[in-house]
């Protein structure tokens, strides 16, 4: 679990401390796509916390996402509209919802050890 919050640490130094700059015309795409990438991301530490983590459907639900959603945004530039919404539309409310339930389950865990501590001093 260490190794994907290190590589995003890595991620966003590098894109600190280096002046790349993204071309508007990509902006919709990367943008797109990095809301893909925190979706899946979350859903990956979500299924974790439940214990049900699969790393292949991780990596395959990842790329896929970003794929998906980057098509998207490229079929809306091509068709005249703003398709690529309905991509942020959809992610966006994934990671509301993950975010959601892993606070949940973070809250439930918290709760459930402090009863668990009271009950060992009885």
């Amino acid at each position: 679990m260490w190794l994907p919050v290190l590589f995003l640490i890595v991620g966003v130094l590098l894109g600190l401390l280096t002046d790349i700059r993204v071309p508007e015309e990509y902006a919709n795409y990367l943008s797109i796509a990095v809301l893909a990438a925190f979706d899946t991301l979350l859903g990956g530490l979500r299924a974790h916390l439940e214990e049900k983590f699969d790393q292949k459907v991780f990596v395959t639900g990842f790329f896929f996402n970003v794929t998906l959603a980057a098509f998207l945004a490229f079929l809306g530039v091509q068709l005249g509209i703003d398709l690529y919404l309905a991509a942020v539309f959809a992610f966006g409310v994934r990671l509301f919802q993950n975010i959601a339930l892993i606070r949940r389950y973070l809250i439930e865990r918290g709760r459930y050890r402090k009863q668990t501590e009271k009950n060992q001093r009885k």
